[in-house]
């Protein structure tokens, strides 16, 4: 979390601490195991580099207050760190590098070719973090049911990465040779060439931030939903979660719930700081919340 979420934090417990009959502090926590599927790249150029797989821990805080007029105030901070690789078929850019599906190869006067094979791999590193600046209303809260609505600004902060490495083997044959013994059969001829191409993100997007919680009487469990959606029309972005969570602690002092759901992030960008993806991750999580 970058320094503006740090200064924010200690901002809500000390204002928790001091009106603690009127405030109400919530600190949260998840690990995230999430599929990636989809493609990125520059425009007209997306490629799936299969990215894999992975673990991440997202967190959040958040202060409530009885001030009709003033916004609540929530603060979450993400992370999706993925690798990927794939294998070049067509022609491709990305960061102000060119990929080569070839590499140019001197061949001796004395000889020609007989066979060609290119191989040019591409590896990918999808880091990208996010801190949601979320004001929000509570609009409805009898006690079973609550529902709110704010805004958020999502400031993006990260590197995508492409590395590609192009291997060529050229198989030659000497000429003017027709009945040439295995001493004067051509050279196998072998090159390589590397690049590297980077797109750093830095952006902020407005979004609409949307929560509601259902709460079933004498169980301690409670079913939940939260989303933020772009506001933007030229990009597709959403995050949005289900789930249930479970009284574990339940006091005057403090609230401690264990929470279970299912989370979907959507990237949809077109000409995001050059960026240009359709990518969504989704799985499933497990966290806890604590209020105070």
């Amino acid at each position: 979390m970058n320094k503006k979420a740090f200064v924010v934090i200690l901002a809500a417990f000390f204002t928790a601490t001091v009106q603690a009959d009127t405030v109400g502090l919530y600190l949260g926590g998840q690990i995230w195991q999430s599929d990636a599927s989809g493609t990125f790249g520059e425009k007209n150029t997306l490629i799936d580099f299969n990215l894999k797989k992975e673990q991440e821990i997202n967190y959040f805080v958040a202060v409530e207050h009885p001030f009709p007029i003033l916004p609540n105030v929530r603060v979450s901070s993400s992370t999706i760190y993925r690798t990927g690789k794939t294998n070049l078929t067509q022609a491709f850019g990305f960061g102000g590098e060119t990929f080569p599906t070839d590499v140019d190869i001197e061949v001796p006067d004395d000889e020609f070719i007989i066979d060609v094979d290119n191989d040019t791999k591409l590896d990918a590193s999808f880091n990208v973090s996010y801190v949601d600046y979320t004001l929000y209303y509570e609009l409805f809260d009898n006690g079973l049911f609550s529902f709110d609505l704010g805004l958020t600004a999502r400031d993006f902060d990260g590197t995508v990465t492409v590395t590609g490495t192009t291997n060529v083997v050229v198989t030659t044959d000497v000429k003017d040779h027709p009945g040439h013994t295995p001493d004067h059969i051509g050279s196998v001829i072998t090159g390589n060439a590397t690049a590297e191409g980077k797109i750093k993100i830095n952006e902020i997007e407005p979004m609409l931030y949307v929560a509601a919680n259902v709460k079933f009487p004498l169980t301690g469990l409670s079913l939940f939903a939260q989303g933020d959606y772009s506001l933007k029309n030229e990009h597709s972005l959403f995050d949005y979660q289900v789930g249930l969570s479970y009284d574990i602690v339940d006091s005057r002092v403090a609230n401690f719930n264990l929470t279970l759901g299912y989370r979907v992030v959507k990237m949809e960008f077109e000409d995001f700081d050059t960026l240009y993806s359709d990518l969504e991750f989704r799985g499933a999580f497990i966290g806890v919340i604590a209020h105070f």
